[in-house]
């Protein structure tokens, strides 16, 4: 007698046995991949750093990272110190750069004390001071890495995105819309923290004047222009009690 193939059972039976093995193959590959992973985010993360403080490969007009094998050794090189802050309590870690900016948001929001990643590089003898930033977009995540000087005025910064609209609102990690934050000043000049302004009716389109506290906005990424000076506002004016221990 001939085996049924085209019967219910058969075909459930069937559909079952390959989701298993489906699933078990995918569950093997994400686990044998995860360590290659976690050091691809862990370079990347050195990378946004490194050329936040003016570390990379830029030509006239492209932002470049420095290169994934030279990434490590350039971090060690330029980054002098790595704090967490956490309230009034600063302490040193090698592995600040790790620290997750969105779960230490939502621990905020949760009543937890914040850990605060604070990199503090030399380059050509001059000191950075380097904050993580995140917030949210038109679509999803954005988040970012500003570098400062001891008086919270901008050397420059790196925008990234999840998902922000091609040609749009993913404009944001451009270099013509980076450099613009270069020299803007965050404190006013009673030492009060103003933040950055991504200006759609911004009269300095050429963004010659650094103490308007306002950048050009991107044209139709008015969103996501309003999520960047969201979270520059929120996360780095959190660091503005460090900042006045530079400058008593």
């Amino acid at each position: 007698m001939s085996k049924r193939t085209d019967s219910n059972g058969y075909t459930m039976i069937f559909a079952v046995v390959m989701v298993l093995i489906v699933g078990s193959l995918l569950a093997f590959m994400a686990s044998s991949l995860k360590p290659n992973i976690k050091e691809n985010q862990r370079i990347e993360k050195q990378q946004n750093i490194l050329y936040a403080m003016g570390v990379n490969e830029n030509d006239e007009s492209s932002a470049t990272f420095v290169s994934t094998s030279v990434a490590g050794e350039e971090f060690k090189k330029y980054i002098k110190k790595q704090l967490v802050i956490e309230g009034d309590k600063i302490t040193e870690s090698d592995d600040a750069y790790l620290i997750d900016i969105k779960k230490q948001k939502t621990n905020a929001k949760n009543g937890k004390t914040r850990k605060l990643p604070l990199f503090i590089g030399e380059k050509d003898g001059k000191t950075f001071y380097v904050a993580p930033i995140y917030g949210k977009g038109l679509w999803d995540a954005i988040w970012g890495y500003v570098s400062m000087d001891e008086n919270m005025v901008v050397q420059g910064a790196y925008f990234d995105h999840k998902g922000e609209t091609p040609g749009l609102g993913a404009n944001i990690k451009q270099r013509y819309f980076m450099d613009d934050f270069n020299g803007e000043h965050l404190l006013t000049e009673a030492g009060d923290f103003k933040g950055i302004t991504v200006a759609k009716g911004n009269n300095d389109p050429k963004n010659d004047d650094k103490n308007d506290y306002e950048v050009d906005a991107i044209a139709g990424a008015t969103i996501t222009g309003d999520g960047v000076s969201a979270m520059i506002k929120s996360d780095l004016s959190l660091y503005v009690p460090y900042f006045k221990t530079l400058n008593p």
